[in-house]
């Protein structure tokens, strides 16, 4: 017994079951993704490593904590201590990894774990709030926010534009189309397992394509004079072949110290 007289638990660990291993993979490589994000030369803050692993905890298990929240359930990283585990570990491992090494891997294949994890993590906020009882438009809302809210902490924390408000390859409409093709699926009276699949693989499509093509969002109208920003490095465009000022370009390449 605790001095108040509550009973101190220490949690369920829960790797399987209930898509528990898939959401604890979603939430490990959003984990080292926030890792790596916060490294980059236009969000690094001089972070110290505490601050680099919670940046990796906003983005392996902001999006499902704040999700949970809003339906009014107890956040599931909260009981199953594995979803924080992970993310601290990923989030060690995100910090430990090469500056240069670490983001050419962050730009190149790992866009494929992460182009999974954003439908994924759409579908679970779909079906959690329609559980919840949530009509439709909310459970579109939530299928937005579940994915991406991790993102928009580690952009804001960085005092950079979010992603959701800026051009990207379909962030925000990949999580918004899978929340609809969830919704056409389960008012069809499809099975939860084809409930979940086609939505997470007409999203991790949909975005796989727009990162290869570089599709991107439409500006909206802007006064004269407004430059708009380069395009994006393209998925499978032979990264390593780009020259140094690409690379810097891009934000991949960091230039040495000065001499003291």
């Amino acid at each position: 017994m605790s001095g108040l007289g509550h009973s101190i638990q220490f949690g369920g660990w829960q790797w399987f079951g209930d898509q528990t291993l898939i959401n604890l993979i979603a939430a490990s490589t959003n984990a080292l993704n926030g890792a790596l994000l916060a490294r980059r030369p236009d969000h690094f803050r001089q972070y110290t490593v505490i601050g680099v692993i919670l940046m990796a905890l906003l983005g392996g298990i902001g999006g499902g904590v704040t999700r949970d929240v809003l339906i009014n359930q107890v956040p599931s990283a909260l009981t199953n201590p594995a979803f924080i585990t992970l993310s601290v570990i990923f989030g060690y491992v995100g910090y430990k990894v090469a500056y240069g090494p670490g983001q050419l891997f962050r730009e190149g294949f790992f866009q494929l774990m992460t182009a999974f994890s954003l439908p994924w993590y759409a579908v679970a906020a779909a079906e959690k709030s329609a559980a919840a009882g949530i009509p439709a438009i909310g459970i579109l809302l939530l299928a937005v926010i579940g994915p991406t809210a991790g993102r928009f902490y580690i952009d804001l924390c960085s005092g950079v534009p979010p992603k959701q408000f800026i051009r990207s390859e379909w962030f925000v409409g990949t999580a918004l189309l899978t929340g609809v093709v969830w919704i056409a699926c389960d008012t069809a009276g499809l099975s939860t397992w084809w409930s979940a699949w086609i939505p997470v693989t007409a999203g991790f499509c949909f975005r796989l394509a727009a990162l290869f093509y570089g599709w991107e969002e439409p500006l909206a109208s802007e006064p004269a004079g407004i430059v708009v920003h380069k395009p994006h490095v393209l998925l499978g465009r032979k990264l390593h072949d780009k020259s140094d000022q690409e690379l810097h370009d891009l934000g991949l390449l960091v230039e040495d110290a000065p001499a003291r």
